[in-house]
C-alpha cells in the first residue's frame, strides 16, 4: 500500500470513491453526504490546499480522506463531553474506502499511514454522523474515544472522537 498526497489527476478517482460512500449511506438510511456534499469543488480545494490524501494498491486509489493539522472551527465547542487533550491534533474528514476493499482493514492502514506522515501531532480527531454505526464501531475498535457532540457549520450534529498518540 502506498500513501501519498493527492494530485489534481486523482480528482475523478477520489470522487468515484466518495460517490460509492454516498450510495452506501443512502442504502443504509444514513443521512450523511446526501445533499451533494462533498462534491468535485470540495475535492479540488482539498487537493489544492495539500490536504487530500490517497492510499493506492498497484497504482489504483482504494481510499481517500482530507487530513489537516489546522484547528477545526467546528471542534471549538463540544457538548455532552470534552476533548481528551488540548495540544496539537490532526483532523480526518471525508474518509472513504472503495467498496471492493471494505472489511479488509484499509481504513486502519490509512490512519496508521496518516499518523506517520504527520509527526509531532498529539492526537487525531474525527467526527461522524450519529447514525453511521459502522464508522463508530470502527473508531472505537481502533482506539478512538467518544468525546461528545459537535456541530458542523453550526447545524449538522456529529459524534466526535479523539485518539491520543
Amino acid at each position: 500500500m502506498y500513501f501519498r498526497k493527492a494530485s489534481s489527476n486523482d480528482t475523478h478517482q477520489i470522487l468515484s470513491i466518495i460517490n460509492q460512500a454516498k450510495l452506501y449511506f443512502k442504502k443504509q438510511g444514513i443521512n450523511q453526504w446526501q445533499d451533494g456534499y462533498p462534491d468535485i469543488n470540495i475535492i479540488a480545494k482539498d487537493i489544492q490546499q495539500g490536504e487530500s490524501y490517497v492510499l493506492e494498491i498497484e497504482h489504483k486509489i482504494i481510499a481517500t480522506a482530507m487530513i489537516t493539522t489546522k484547528k477545526e472551527t467546528s471542534y471549538k465547542n463540544i457538548e455532552e463531553g470534552q476533548w481528551l487533550q488540548h495540544g496539537s491534533y490532526m483532523v480526518i474528514h471525508r474518509m472513504a474506502i472503495d467498496t471492493r476493499y471494505k472489511g479488509k482493514n484499509i481504513a486502519l492502514g490509512f490512519i496508521k499511514k496518516a499518523i506517520l506522515s504527520h509527526p509531532g501531532v498529539k492526537a487525531i480527531r474525527i467526527d461522524t454522523h450519529e447514525n453511521n454505526l459502522p464508522m463508530q464501531r470502527f473508531l472505537e475498535k481502533s482506539g478512538f474515544q467518544y468525546c461528545g457532540i459537535i456541530y458542523l457549520s453550526g447545524k449538522d450534529k456529529r459524534k466526535a472522537y479523539e485518539k491520543l498518540l
